[in-house]
């Protein structure tokens, strides 16, 4: 039996440094064993299989290869498409929907991370919003994701071991791990 996967490449592909074709993604996955191999947009979203056979941590072995075979080191954060659609399902911050530019879901590397951000959801953001849930943090940026003082704290927190995806990305992702049409770019 196999399970689909979403793999999240930190920082690909963003201005000049850590640049990777996404035609040598899907083909360093699947020469790694992975099935169905599809990216969405040019930042790392891998979208793939996982056949039975294959064992052990996709995360950790997908982010080894890419550092030996393309050159890039990059965080692998991997969520399942169970996970992913869990959190999107239990998004409490139904109202960011309608502008996904702004709105954030934040994938943490490691389930036990969520509890470094506990006091960071305590605190009061003026317009933001934090809210926490299965292993991953919702982020509303009211005033865009470049002046946010929330967003900038998560990574002082997390370091590495957080990558986000706005809204619009997360849903696209979610649709073509559900066998969706969307091609791959």
């Amino acid at each position: 039996m196999t399970r689909t996967e979403i793999a999240l490449l930190r920082g690909i592909n963003v201005g000049k440094a850590k640049r990777v074709a996404m035609a040598d993604l899907r083909a360093l996955l699947e020469k790694l064993g992975y099935g169905d191999v599809r990216t969405l947009l040019n930042s790392g979203n891998i979208v793939y299989t996982v056949p039975a056979k294959l064992r052990g941590d996709s995360a950790a072995r997908i982010q080894k290869a890419i550092a030996e075979k393309l050159g890039v080191v990059s965080r692998v954060t991997v969520v399942t498409a169970d996970e992913l659609a869990a959190a999107a399902e239990k998004n409490p911050l139904r109202e960011a929907k309608a502008d996904p530019p702004r709105f954030l879901v934040a994938f943490l590397s490691r389930s036990e991370d969520g509890a470094l951000l506990e006091p960071l959801s305590r605190r009061k953001w003026g317009k933001e919003k934090l809210s926490l849930g299965e292993r991953v943090a919702y982020l509303w940026c009211a005033d865009g994701i470049l002046d946010s003082a929330l967003l900038k704290e998560l990574g002082r927190v997390l370091k590495d071991g957080v990558t986000t995806r706005n809204w619009a990305t997360a849903t696209k992702l979610l649709d073509l791990a559900r066998g969706g049409s969307t091609e791959p770019e």
